[in-house]
């Protein structure tokens, strides 16, 4: 195989792999957003027997999850009460973060998925999981920080690979 060749499958490898790495960063800070809008509905009817209701007080539960505007939760509630009795937790802060976390996950998932200023966008996105972290570190939830940590080694090598990203807007940033 000449040296040309050799060349050129690891430049297409290596396409390929700031792609997909790029595809599934995308991807996983749209979700991540989306499912702050996520909600689960609770509903109960009457248990039925052959077609007929079988005793209007014997009921069962069934649940369903939606997304909607009103479900819209930046930051679980759980770790909510265990963010306001931290005192480096500004409680003002906390409510414009919370605001803003959703909304700002799905845009840079958006602009890193359609490659539009990647590095820009993929550099951002690593401060947003910075500032997870740091949250995650001060109500001591170990597992999280370690999947955060994941997630900034995986940040890293797309930035390391942009120079290999042919497929996106604003190659330059």
């Amino acid at each position: 195989m000449s040296t040309d060749s050799k060349k050129a499958n690891n430049t297409l490898g290596l396409t390929f792999a700031a792609l997909l790495l790029r595809l599934w960063l995308g991807v996983r800070a749209i979700q991540t957003g989306i499912e702050k809008f996520a909600g689960v509905n609770m509903s109960e009817k009457p248990i039925e027997v052959d077609g007929e209701v079988y005793d209007a007080n014997l009921t069962e539960a069934a649940s369903s999850k939606g997304y909607a505007l009103d479900n819209y939760h930046g930051i679980p509630e759980s770790m909510e009460a265990n963010f306001a009795q931290e005192p480096l937790m500004m409680g003002w802060a906390l409510k414009i973060y919370g605001g803003i976390l959703g909304p700002v996950l799905i845009i840079l998932g958006l602009t890193i998925l359609l490659g539009v200023a990647s590095r820009v966008s993929l550099f951002l996105l690593g401060l947003v999981y910075i500032s997870l972290t740091w949250g995650l570190i001060l109500i001591k939830q170990d597992a999280g920080i370690a999947w955060l940590g994941i997630h900034m080694v995986l940040i890293a090598m797309a930035l390391n690979w942009a120079n290999h990203n042919r497929f996106c807007l604003l190659k330059k940033w």
